[in-house]
């Protein structure tokens, strides 16, 4: 059984190895402009602040402070990184492709340009959702809950961290459309597939929202509700993709020959 796997193995190594080679190249590109990036990525955060100081004095005296020696550099790392993730994505998803691509029928096989850049497009929108609508009203709730009685002093790089798990977890879970555009062109669900799981589905979405967005409620419901959008979108990409069949009307009289 081991040498049957072996191959599929040595696959796996090398696309995840090309894979993480992108991602280090695109590291350093990302790096050189690693102030840039941090910009934009503190951006929300420092908009929600200066809002959120004009309704309290409190938070008036907020700031965004690191407590480490090396504090700036190491945020310099995971933003270069995180930069690198999403410039390097349409390579990552052309190798998953290359290494599924060999169990496929050549006809299926043509699937291989909509899933990357299918795949890619709507990270990207996961993404941009995420910071310009997620972020703002997010950051804002959060500052101003209690700001009657503290001073909120952001540390960056727990923002970092904080701002990279919501900007990764909306670029996933926006792909809900593609895998399904892709399970249904290989035959594997149709649309009375999802319809048939949608209620399990509303709940998994809930979870899902909870875990991959900060503690309240705002900021699932505004995951949760595109996401249950988009699983109708699913539905409606799989019925013209690969339609369940029609259920032949039992109750029709059959004809009866003089």
């Amino acid at each position: 059984m081991f040498d049957e796997l072996r191959p599929h193995l040595v696959e796996l190594r090398k696309r995840l190895g090309l894979s993480v080679l992108a991602i280090f190249i695109m590291f350093f590109v990302s790096f050189s402009f690693h102030k840039e990036l941090l910009d934009w990525v503190t951006m929300p955060l420092n908009n929600a602040l200066a809002h959120s100081a004009e309704l309290s004095q409190k938070a008036a005296n907020g700031a965004v402070t690191t407590q480490q020696v090396a504090g700036a550099f190491f945020v310099a790392i995971k933003i270069s990184f995180m930069g690198a993730f999403i410039g390097a994505l349409p390579f990552i998803l052309w190798q998953i492709w290359l290494f599924v691509a060999p169990g496929l029928y050549s006809s299926e096989k043509k699937l291989a340009l909509p899933f990357v850049l299918g795949g890619t497009f709507m990270f990207g929108v996961g993404v941009l959702f995420a910071y310009y609508v997620v972020t703002p009203l997010g950051f804002e709730f959060l500052l101003l809950f209690g700001a009657e009685n503290f001073t909120p002093m952001i540390n960056i790089e727990n923002y970092i961290g904080f701002f990279t798990h919501i900007m990764i977890g909306f670029g996933i879970s926006f792909e809900l459309p593609v895998a399904a555009f892709l399970l249904g062109a290989l035959g594997l669900i149709t649309d009375r597939t999802l319809i048939d799981f949608f209620r399990y589905a509303v709940v998994i979405i809930f979870v899902a929202a909870a875990i991959l967005t900060p503690p309240d409620v705002l900021s699932q419901l505004l995951m949760a509700i595109p996401l249950i959008i988009l699983y109708g979108l699913s539905i409606l990409i799989v019925r013209a993709v690969n339609p369940a069949p029609k259920e032949e009307n039992k109750n029709l009289p059959v004809p009866v020959n003089d």
